[in-house]
């Protein structure tokens, strides 16, 4: 495939680049992100894809679940967390997790996608056995659990390093972790929005070790409130550097914020002008990643849609039931059936792959 050539001699020159397979720079994503020709960045990125992935995408059937939303921390931007007994707050035993599951599962469920607040009034131990729990009941579905800041937190309320903590969760059960709690992974955006959880660098050094012990692990960007497009570069570039040293992320997820919380500046909903934009400019920028995600929650199933000829190559899963960006105000819907994801990507042209956790292909669907 080549690039048609455009009017604009610095677009010509990155997608000269992209055609020779060369790593873009941060002064090259700062470019794209700069210029309203989204059709030319989107077609470099879908370029790109293809050359990886073909005009396949990925999906999992998956549930999300909540052990706690009581969290020490205050984000600004978080609506899920609540102080304890306030109202709404809960924390679920193990046999109120179990019950929940047994409600919802069915045989072709392969992963458990589990993050929750950072709930301080419960010991390590009890994440640990919620682990253990579920892998005991569930012992053929993938744990996918606790975000790098979950991980830290669970470091202090313990007083284990990280290692010790990953070990004695991975040894419970858990395969691999999500990619939240990165949000911008500089120190000025963490200030101004108020990331009350692991910093920049502890968030970077859990990953490191989760690597370093043998987990391939997700990571995300939460864009769309007071970052700049340099804050949102920098963010992919520590990401890609990481990459380059361990080579332990599977997929990177970019994740619109949510506007409910109309202070920190969140008054309004991303464009997806800005949407595709990010999901282009990631694929391109992560040139390291094997995949780039439309998580249709945030996005909207149809802006979604549009991201799989925009560099993306995984459509995400089933969920049941998302809470997080649905505390925010997400529109979208709070899950998928298997059958409507399928759909979602031949709408797109694209040929559906049901996947597991780490991307071993379950079937194909022509």
């Amino acid at each position: 495939m080549t690039i048609l050539t455009t009017s604009d001699k610095r677009m010509d020159e990155i997608a000269a680049k992209v055609e020779r397979g060369e790593r873009l720079t941060s002064e090259d994503g700062l470019y794209l992100y700069e210029s309203d020709d989204l059709l030319t960045i989107g077609r470099m990125a879908d370029m790109f894809n293809q050359r990886k992935n073909g005009r396949n995408v990925y999906f999992i059937e998956n549930m999300s679940l909540y052990f706690t939303n009581v969290c020490e921390a205050h984000c600004a931007f978080c609506h899920f967390r609540r102080d304890e007994g306030e109202a709404g707050a809960y924390t679920l035993s193990p046999a109120e997790i179990i019950d929940y599951v047994g409600k919802h599962f069915h045989p072709g469920m392969r992963e458990f996608h589990i993050t929750g607040g950072h709930n301080d009034h419960v010991t390590f131990d009890y994440y640990v056995n919620s682990i253990r729990v579920l892998k005991e009941h569930y012992p053929d579905v993938t744990i996918k659990a606790y975000t790098a800041a979950e991980i830290d937190f669970f470091s202090r309320l313990s007083g284990l390093s990280y290692e010790q903590v990953l070990t004695r969760l991975m040894e419970a059960g858990l395969n691999t972790m999500p990619g939240g709690g990165a949000e911008i992974l500089t120190d000025l955006y963490r200030k101004k929005m108020r990331v009350d959880k692991a910093t920049t660098d502890q968030w970077l050094t859990v990953h490191r070790t989760a690597h370093k012990l043998g987990m391939k692990t997700h990571a995300t960007m939460l864009y769309g409130a007071v970052e700049t497009k340099q804050d949102r570069i920098k963010h992919m570039t520590q990401l890609r550097e990481l990459q380059d040293e361990t080579n332990g992320f599977m997929v990177f997820i970019p994740n619109a914020m949510q506007p409910a919380n109309t202070t920190m500046g969140i008054k309004r909903r991303t464009s997806a002008f800005d949407d595709l934009k990010t999901i282009a400019i990631s694929r391109l920028m992560l040139d390291n990643f094997p995949h780039i995600k439309a998580y249709f929650i945030n996005l909207g199933t149809q802006v979604a849609q549009l991201a799989l000829t925009f560099g993306a190559s995984d459509a995400h899963g089933t969920i049941v039931q998302e809470r997080i960006s649905h505390s925010a105000g997400a529109l979208s819907p709070e899950g998928l059936t298997r059958d409507e994801l399928i759909h979602l990507i031949k709408g797109a042209n694209r040929i559906p792959v049901e996947r597991d956790t780490f991307y071993n292909v379950v079937r194909v669907h022509e």
